[in-house]
């Protein structure tokens, strides 16, 4: 079988035999076949184990993946866009809460954590442990929040129906020789797809190949128990038609890459006519008005995904043609998704007098909107912190909540406190304060990092550094930083800080431990060898 990189998700580039493991495991959490009956959400079995497989199991499973995830060149932490997912993902954790979807088990246990690749194909994908992917590119190609909450809606389900581990489940029956043969595949599809062919023989492709769709009862369900989230989580369900028309219209033009979301999820009529007819009836989908918000992030988040001199020069030419003379009028949510796009692409290109005037026309358009102003002045202080213009960054911080601890906010601040164009403000309090509700948020520990080295406090620099490579579940990073933190302490004699030194000390026999846990969780699916 030849396996097609486009079609895969971000881990695809991934380098090592271990990062080709996981790409076995991700084509497997991409879909199995079922064999049992589809199962409805009021009346699932017990979901501590399904045939051997435990919550744990898929748990570990999962942050083995995350592992390689948060290793690939792809993966992006950018605070403004992972917060607008986030916002989405936590409305409809509640809302499956609320309605009994998401039961006390899994809300407890699992990671729920999306991951954000900037490929720009159109894609997104469940992973065993409650882990998201999502490309940029499908934030791309969305005109509202209620499309992109429809397909978070739909693969959240996956998790909550425990899809992927009853396909786990299924593959654990299949003969040890299958299982060999792929994940030998998958390591021989990493250098050669031809490769990988000569491997994959007979039946042994024939059961890869029924790996990489989820059965369509189980897609159906999704969609059904997806499009029940989406009016309490606070979004149009009819969202999930705009996004069926939208991949229905790519599916027609021969997609030839570009959605590979079509291919492990694959639409049929019946799936469309299923999300229409709950639709009220008489009513028809109709794209709504774009918000000035949305249109910032899709600005954002194209720019970052496509990150070149050629884009960059279109996204200023679309935002000088939106404010032209004599041409056709933009609405003002357009209008300010082409200036942020705009003002993003003039930084990158180092003209920050072009930026500033489009900023000031940018702060005009979005003045009536709460929630786009913030994101006008977020980007104003961005800009002017790469521009290193003190009096700028000064004025932009001031115009900013400085008192809110959002993580926009937070990454801004830190960079203006360490870069010394303004006093520690109590930025670091709030990063405290953060990570007490976010321990597991590995950007923040990195940002902390960095004030308690500036704060000239290598201790706690280099406990947080441990806690953010802890964090992306590289033990042998975190260990290494905290044994040349205790190294410090000894070198430093009667100067070290001994409260310092001795939670040190215990964070590196949690470490130990974890690291511990985690590879007999590796032994446990047969893969020792792989950490």
């Amino acid at each position: 079988m030849r396996h097609n990189k486009s079609t895969l998700p971000f881990p695809a580039r991934l380098r090592s035999g271990a990062a080709a493991l996981s790409l076995t495991l991700t084509l497997t959490a991409l879909g199995a076949p079922v064999l049992a009956p589809a199962v409805q959400a009021q009346a699932l079995p017990s979901l501590g184990e399904i045939d051997g497989f435990t919550v744990g199991d898929e748990r570990r499973l999962g942050d083995y993946i995350a592992a390689q995830l948060y290793r690939d060149p792809a993966y992006v932490d950018d605070p403004v866009l992972q917060e607008y997912v986030e916002s989405i993902w936590q409305s409809l954790m509640t809302a499956a809460q609320k309605n009994g979807a998401l039961g006390d088990t899994l809300g407890e246990q699992f990671a729920w954590k999306v991951l954000l690749g900037k490929d720009r194909s159109v894609n997104a994908f469940a992973l065993p442990g409650g882990y998201f992917g999502l490309h940029l590119g499908l934030i791309n190609v969305v005109d509202s929040k209620d499309e992109l909450a429809s397909v978070m809606a739909h693969e959240m389900t996956h998790v909550t129906q425990r899809h992927i581990s009853r396909m786990m489940a299924q593959n654990a029956r299949q003969t040890p020789l299958i299982i060999a043969g792929m994940i030998l595949g998958a390591l021989a599809a990493s250098q050669s797809p031809d490769a990988a062919q000569a491997v994959i023989t007979g039946g042994h492709a024939l059961a890869i190949q029924n790996q990489l769709d989820f059965s369509r009862a189980m897609e159906q369900e999704a969609d059904r128990v997806g499009f029940g989230l989406m009016a309490p989580a606070g979004f149009d369900p009819a969202g999930f038609v705009g996004m069926f028309d939208k991949l229905t219209q790519a599916n027609h033009l021969n997609d030839s890459g570009a959605y590979p979301y079509l291919r492990s999820h694959p639409l049929t009529t019946q799936r469309r006519a299923d999300m229409q007819a709950r639709i009220p009836q008489g009513r028809r989908y109709v794209t709504p008005p774009l918000k000035a918000e949305h249109a910032m992030i899709v600005a954002r988040s194209r720019a970052i995904s496509l990150g070149n001199v050629d884009a960059q020069r279109t996204a200023m030419d679309a935002a000088s043609h939106a404010l032209a003379q004599g041409v056709a009028p933009v609405s003002a949510a357009e209008l300010a998704g082409r200036l942020y796009g705009g003002i993003y692409a003039a930084a990158q290109l180092r003209d920050f007098a072009q930026a500033r005037q489009w900023l000031r026309a940018l702060q005009e358009a979005t003045q009536a909107d709460a929630a786009a102003q913030r994101l006008a002045q977020l980007l104003e202080l961005e800009v002017a912190l790469q521009a290193k213009d003190a009096d700028w960054v000064r004025q932009a911080y001031d115009a900013i909540d400085t008192h809110t601890r959002l993580r926009p906010e937070l990454f801004l601040r830190t960079q203006a406190v360490v870069e010394g164009f303004v006093s520690d403000d109590g930025v670091i309090a709030d990063w405290q304060s953060w990570l007490v509700s976010h321990p597991q948020d590995a950007g923040a520990w990195q940002q902390l990092a960095r004030l308690w080295h500036g704060a000239n406090q290598p201790l706690r620099a280099i406990r947080a550094e441990a806690e953010a490579q802890a964090a992306r579940f590289d033990y042998n990073a975190a260990i290494d930083r905290l044994k040349a933190g205790l190294n410090m302490v000894r070198s430093m004699g009667a100067q070290a800080d001994h409260v310092d030194a001795s939670i040190l000390q215990s964070r590196l026999a949690a470490m130990e431990q974890a690291q511990r846990d985690y590879r007999q969780g590796l032994e446990r699916f047969g893969m020792g060898r792989l950490r």
